[in-house]
């Protein structure tokens, strides 16, 4: 009978809402890794491309606008001449920091060694 109760139990249970609507944002493919160069400090459009190997500019633009849209990442534009477009955290992205160097502890500890991100 108790072995039916917690069943029964564990079947009842559901994911957090708040994990949901994190993971779907920062879930997305490049999300991650966006945010994470963007700890470290503001950074020119073109440094973010460099700094991710493999994002197109299109997917870049399309997830920094995301980003922007939920209050986690500001488009700051540098009239020039030349113009340049900077983006950085807002204090709810810069919150993220602790949260993403546990992941990437994590990481070290439990995930093989994979694909090494490009050094500067």
């Amino acid at each position: 009978m108790a072995l039916e109760q917690n069943h029964d139990a564990a079947v009842c249970k559901r994911v957090d809402g708040g994990i949901t609507r994190v993971f779907q944002l920062l879930g997305k493919r490049w999300t991650g890794p966006i945010v994470s160069v963007l700890t470290e400090g503001p950074a020119y459009f073109v440094n973010l491309r460099r700094a991710i190997p493999g994002i197109s500019e299109r997917m870049l633009s399309d997830r920094l606008t995301e980003l922007g849209a939920a209050g986690l990442v500001v488009r700051e534009v540098d009239e020039g001449p030349p113009l340049r477009v900077s983006y950085r955290l807002t204090e709810a992205g810069a919150a993220l920091k602790p949260a993403l160097g546990e992941l990437k502890e994590w990481a070290k500890k439990y995930l093989p060694d994979g694909e090494r991100g490009a050094g500067c």
